[in-house]
């Protein structure tokens, strides 16, 4: 029962920021579609944290309304939502998502998605520009989930390809330094991918970790961030990773299975034109105790952390070192800390592994 005083303490105390301050999140929900299991009042209850919620993994427009639903129901206060339209090189394609609340954020102008011509990333990036109704300022959002690929090299490409990108936001909307790019990476901070947009921009979170590992309270890769241009003009006054399953008072397997196997990252900022320049902040949790790396590391290749990967139709696990590894579909993988933790979960390793 304290902790749970405890964490509507700090969630509260998190809303209660100055006036003119926007709390913005962005959230991997993990295939967010309109099904049984999927618990839309428990997405609503952490989302309403926020003002604003950049979505990846959307499965369909109705999931994405019915959050607002939700959200709307839930705060008393009306929410907007729009989608991208579905993208990806194969049958299986995702959307992008924002969702608003109508009395702090309006949507300004210049959604759009990203014209690959060199056909670098399997979703396309999805882009547009807000304004806060908290002091009439401009500021753009753009969201990507990158492809977890077959390879570390897959994922380096579409990292190494966000610098052109980010060139192209400052074309897109010009005039507008306020340019937030937020999603699931499936890449660390700290890789050497980075280097190309290194020179414009910079991740917001350095520490931590977003995503659930099978074991309560511990997570196991900073794949979520938020990026800003280094000279950017939005201030930052706080940014956390949002413990969500303790938020809920829920187990990683209940969040994993009807929520996210991400956590939401959350972000206040004070975008008027008496703002500093934004300084980069280690992430912190939001509750009482602060989000830490998993303490049984995975296994690491090329001084990157790669997880063992699951595959939830076979329930079987590969090791990095195994031959199927990156041939597990995306949609259908899971990621654990170590060997144990799958076989805590009734996963068994692959043949081929042996």
């Amino acid at each position: 029962m304290l902790r749970f005083f405890v964490s509507l303490l700090f969630a509260f105390s998190f809303l209660q920021s100055a006036s003119a301050d926007v709390n913005i999140g962005t959230w991997n929900l993990e295939h967010l579609s309109v099904r049984p299991n999927k618990d839309f009042q428990g997405i609503a209850k952490v989302a309403q944290n926020v003002d604003f919620l950049a979505v990846q993994e959307l499965m369909s427009e109705d999931a994405l309304q019915a959050l607002a639903q939700e959200l709307t129901r839930l705060t008393g206060k009306h929410w907007s939502a729009m989608a991208s339209h579905a993208v990806g090189r194969s049958s299986y394609k995702e959307m992008y998502g924002f969702v608003w609340r109508d009395d702090a954020v309006a949507y300004e102008d210049g959604a759009v998605t990203y014209l690959d011509r060199s056909d670098t990333f399997e979703r396309e990036p999805y882009s547009a520009r807000f304004k806060s109704l908290k002091d009439g300022t401009t500021f753009v959002v753009a969201t990507v989930h990158i492809l977890y690929g077959k390879s570390q090299a897959d994922r380096a490409s579409e990292i190494t390809a966000l610098s052109s990108y980010w060139a192209w936001l400052k074309d897109t909307y010009p005039g507008n330094n306020q340019i937030m790019l937020m999603g699931d990476f499936n890449t660390p901070p700290t890789s050497p991918a980075w280097g190309n947009l290194d020179a414009s921009a910079k991740p917001l979170v350095l520490n931590g970790a977003s995503t659930l590992s099978i074991k309560d309270g511990k997570f196991a890769n900073l794949y979520d961030n938020i990026f800003v241009s280094k000279n950017s003009t939005i201030k930052v006054n706080n940014v956390q990773v949002f413990n969500y399953p303790q938020y809920l008072g829920m187990t990683h397997a209940q969040g994993r299975d009807s929520i996210s196997d991400h956590a939401p990252i959350f972000l206040n900022a004070s975008f008027g034109a008496g703002s500093s320049v934004a300084t980069t902040a280690p992430a912190k949790s939001i509750l009482a105790n602060p989000m830490k790396p998993s303490a049984t590391p995975s296994v690491k290749v090329n001084n990157l952390t790669v997880a063992i990967r699951g595959n939830k139709k076979t329930m079987v696990y590969h090791r990095p070192d195994c031959p199927s590894y990156n041939a597990v579909s995306e949609k259908n993988r899971v990621e654990f800390d170590n060997a144990a933790a799958a076989e805590a979960q009734h996963y068994h390793l692959a043949g081929n592994c042996r």
